[in-house]
């Protein structure tokens, strides 16, 4: 066994010298979307939003890689346009502009390298944090942000078990796509990645109604009017929840994801002129 570390150990830089490392940079769009307790539908009709970003990778082997990225959207949902009849009572909705960073490992299914093969599906996964900030409209048509108002009771002393969530959370990406060479010098993919986020209130819903007086006395009546506005929607012939009634799905985080198309710029190749030498001399002296 000793025998065979010595050898591996001596073979290592061999093995690593052997690499064909790489870099990219470049930049992504796409679209976006939510899932959540507005938006209980992974791939819904509506509520797609523009994304874009920057990302830099760095791949150790034609396998392999290491990536971080920055990017920003809009998520939004609303109950107006569920087609559940209980969510449609509730109408409740929400906007949120996210920015996110993250980084995370990157697996081609097969080795593309520019002299080698020029296209592969791979894999991903890592960890991210992002900030977000929920907001929506009131009756009269105002941006209301919905975080202070502690429409769930978050943070009143009444509620100790509710604390009030925070704007920065984690997420964890992973999900997959397809890359290939457009010439010597560009790669472009296209990816599908989801988030899981470690947070209920992306969208300011997660628990139960609170009772709407304390809400109405600790936080005022726009913190009542903007936890149930079922009262808004034509022909409401109901009452305020009561304490206690069901507002959200506690049982799940929420989530968002990416739809994008990513263009880099490969760096081994670009500004280096042996590279292109090398794929146009003849077979012999390759």
């Amino acid at each position: 066994m000793k025998r065979l570390l010595y050898s591996l150990a001596l073979l290592l830089p061999l093995w690593l010298q052997a690499q064909q490392d790489h870099h990219e940079i470049g930049l992504t769009f796409g679209a976006s979307n939510y899932y959540g307790d507005l938006q209980p539908k992974l791939f819904p009709n509506y509520g797609y939003s523009p994304m874009g970003g920057i990302v830099y990778k760095y791949f150790m082997s034609p396998h392999v890689g290491l990536r971080v990225g920055a990017s920003y959207t809009t998520l939004t949902a609303a109950d107006s346009l569920s087609n559940i009849p209980g969510n449609v009572d509730r109408n409740l909705s929400f906007t949120t502009h996210l920015f996110e960073l993250h980084g995370a490992l990157e697996v081609n299914f097969w080795p593309i390298e520019i002299l080698k093969k020029k296209a592969t599906p791979y894999i991903f996964g890592g960890v991210g944090a992002f900030y977000y900030n929920p907001f929506a409209d009131n009756a009269a048509g105002d941006k209301v942000y919905l975080r202070p108002l502690s429409t769930e009771g978050e943070g009143l002393p009444m509620y100790p078990g509710r604390k009030q969530y925070s704007l920065v959370n984690l997420a964890f990406p992973f999900g997959g796509g397809f890359k290939f060479f457009i010439g010597k010098t560009i790669m472009l993919t296209t990816e599908l990645g989801f988030r899981y986020t470690n947070t209920d209130y992306l969208d300011d819903v997660s628990k139960t109604y609170v009772n709407l007086d304390t809400l109405q006395k600790y936080k005022g009546t726009l913190a009542k009017q903007m936890s149930f506005r079922g009262n808004t929607v034509a022909g409401f012939t109901g009452s305020y929840p009561t304490d206690g009634g069901q507002r959200g799905d506690p049982t799940g985080n929420d989530w968002y994801w990416y739809a994008n198309v990513t263009v880099t710029i490969y760096f081994r190749a670009f500004g280096n002129p042996k590279e292109y030498l090398k794929t146009k001399c003849p077979q012999l002296f390759r």
